[in-house]
């Protein structure tokens, strides 16, 4: 999934550049775009003080819509493609668990969160509640105790609600540029390669 030549040294500029390349595709039907999306969700995170894992899986928690070899979300769509796991696979080399698990994660939390707390469907829109349908609807009991033993819950969580935070048209935010300081932070702690 990732190119053979993604390095610590280069992913955040490989990052960098899928924003500026495609953050301008549509998100679903959503009044923002893609990039403007998981702007968004970093911003509110930074915002609100959360830690540079929550506020980057915020940021690259859609990666996936541009990496897999299907294409993006539309409307039209009649199955899952499971962006969150083309996302995760691209990030995983990396980035700390933490930030994997919110990529990968972050459309089982939508269903977990649909089973166990039901008050937040209401904050569901409407392209959100059609991708809700196609990933499987809110969890079973089964799912529900099997999803709450991962470590990284309450990130998961977190970034979940910053993800349906990040649809606000006209929302000013910064750029990657940014963000791309703790992104790359974070690619040194975990890989243990910190750049000069």
């Amino acid at each position: 999934m990732t190119s053979p030549d993604l390095s610590p040294d280069t992913i955040v500029a490989f990052l960098a550049s899928i924003f500026e390349r495609r953050g301008s595709e549509e998100y679903l039907g959503e009044p923002v775009t893609m990039g403007e999306h998981m702007l968004q969700g970093a911003t509110i995170a930074e915002q609100q003080g959360q830690s540079d894992e929550i506020i980057v899986g915020a940021l690259l928690h859609d990666i996936g819509h541009f990496t897999s070899e299907f294409g993006m979300f539309t409307m039209d769509d009649t199955e899952d493609r499971h962006h969150e796991d083309a996302g995760a696979e691209v990030l995983e080399r990396f980035f700390p668990s933490v930030v994997t698990d919110c990529c990968r994660y972050h459309v089982a939390a939508k269903r977990y969160l649909c089973a166990t707390r039901p008050e937040y469907f209401n904050r569901l829109s409407e392209a959100s509640i059609h991708s809700l349908n196609l990933q499987g609807g809110p969890m079973s009991p089964d799912e529900v105790v099997q999803f709450e033993k991962n470590p990284n819950l309450q990130q998961i969580i977190a970034v979940r609600y910053l993800d349906e935070a990040g649809k606000r048209a006209g929302m000013e935010t910064p750029d990657f540029a940014h963000f791309a300081p703790r992104v790359q932070r974070l690619v040194d702690q975990h890989c243990g390669s910190p750049t000069a």
